[in-house]
């Protein structure tokens, strides 16, 4: 019974973290997104005293789409300019180490810390109309690695029976990620590239879950919102909401594979800045030549290339390691392996979100009897 109970909580949580997209930054020009995806226990409320770990590692590649060029704005934080027309996007990949922590105060409330490292890199083409003999810009690289913004929050078991669960959860992203890494010609890469958005964010939460057959299958469901406020540098990462569902069914008492589709809407970020564009032939003999402004006054804009639609199927597996192999060291432990595969994606001529990986482990400690 034991090792069913710890099942069906690993599959609980599980089926909440499938369903929420852990968080991440937004696709604008430079963009760079993180695989959002539900790894267990992550959303559920713990027993009270239990403390639950999770070790995550994520992949995740982004390219551009057929029949989309890549041309996107520059961003210049510095001088606080939009630039139409000045990056060509080749493409980014981002890995993620995650340690999440969630402890259960009582059996309904519970607080939960998200600690993300990640790794970052990135090839576009810098100053179309500017740089090169004939204005094709100059290949630039960017890599950076280190901490991301950390996630606090709380979260209430609304309905604590036994087949169903309701939880409210409310977070905040806190600004600790890396925001003032340079790129391979030492000019500090725009925010939408930064491991880090500079700004606090509020991130509220619903999960919800029903064991369509007990013990075997479930059916789970899960939105989030995220609003990250304008950072020092005059730039505002768009609101995000991402909404999921899906099924979870236990095979045997060890095994849980898992399917849900998970849902990513993002609002164009907007800058504090004047606007120009790059310079084309047309403005011969200025070609190649510097930026041609169109308005010099700052003001807040909406940034062209952001926002984006993402639909995906993620499959899946979750192995209770304790019911494999029965010692110290596998109590109450799991791993699993997810692959989110793109459907649906519109990603406004900037790079898209590939096909990623997910895989960790999951293992409860007792620290105080309830």
């Amino acid at each position: 019974m034991a090792v069913k109970r710890s099942i069906l909580t690993c599959l609980l949580g599980f089926a909440i973290i499938l369903a929420w997209p852990a968080g991440r930054t937004a696709e604008a020009s430079c963009g760079a997104v993180s695989c959002f995806i539900t790894i267990g226990s992550q959303q559920q409320v713990p027993m009270a005293g239990l403390l639950t770990v999770n070790g995550i590692y994520s992949y995740t590649p982004m390219r551009l789409l057929p029949g989309t060029n890549g041309v996107i704005p520059g961003i210049d934080t510095n001088e606080r300019q939009l630039i139409l027309d000045h990056h060509q996007e080749a493409r980014t990949i981002t890995q993620m180490a995650t340690f999440d922590l969630n402890y259960g105060i009582t059996e309904r409330l519970g607080m939960q810390i998200t600690i993300p490292y990640m790794w970052r890199t990135h090839h576009h083409i810098d100053g179309l109309g500017e740089d090169g003999p004939n204005g094709e810009g100059e290949p630039t690289t960017f890599s950076s690695d280190g901490l991301g913004d950390m996630r606090v929050g709380v979260k209430y078991n609304l309905l604590p029976t036994l087949r169903s669960m309701v939880v409210l959860g409310f977070g905040a992203y806190l600004p600790t990620g890396v925001t003032n890494a340079d790129d391979s010609t030492g000019a500090l890469m725009e925010p939408t590239t930064q491991l880090g958005r500079g700004q606090v964010g509020l991130n509220p939460t619903i999960y919800q879950t029903y064991e369509v057959i007990p013990h075997r299958l479930s059916q789970f469901a899960f939105a989030s919102y995220r609003h990250t406020f304008q950072n020092n540098k005059g730039y505002q990462f768009g609101d995000q909401w991402d909404i999921n569902g899906g099924f979870n069914l236990v095979t045997v008492p060890w095994l849980v594979l898992t399917a849900q589709l998970n849902y990513r809407y993002m609002l164009h970020d907007s800058f504090n800045s004047s606007l120009l564009r790059s310079a084309t032939p047309a403005d011969a003999p200025d070609f190649p030549g510097e930026p041609v402004v169109i308005d010099p006054n700052i003001q807040n804009r909406s940034v062209p290339t952001t926002g984006s639609t993402f639909l995906a199927f993620t499959p899946g597996f979750q192995m209770s390691l304790d019911g494999v192999i029965s010692s110290a060291w596998t109590e109450l432990t799991s791993i699993y392996f997810y692959s989110q595969i793109p459907m649906v994606r519109d990603s406004n001529n900037s790079l898209a979100q590939g096909t990623s990986f997910i895989f960790g482990v999951t293992r409860s400690l007792q620290l105080r009897k309830s």
